[in-house]
């Protein structure tokens, strides 16, 4: 291998260095549990407003409505 310059080894260490940070910074806030927990609860928001699981989850809560008042009245 041929001598390298120690100021340019020192630069490339350096820009090293800064990358990794970065990395390192975006692997935290990806692994931030209120991040990853807001974006569960986003995704889940989105889905039940689609207006087929809407009224899916409407329909089931009217049954389990209907099947409490006839266990009620039993």
């Amino acid at each position: 291998m041929a001598d390298r310059d120690p100021d340019k080894i020192k630069q490339d260490i350096d820009v090293a260095r800064e990358q990794l940070a970065s990395t390192v910074d975006a692997l935290a806030e990806r692994a931030n549990p209120a991040r990853i927990a807001d974006d569960v609860k986003t995704g889940v928001v989105q889905f039940v407003k689609k207006p087929a699981v809407a009224a899916t989850l409407a329909g089931l809560g009217a049954l389990i409505v209907v099947l409490a008042i006839r266990r009620a009245r039993s």
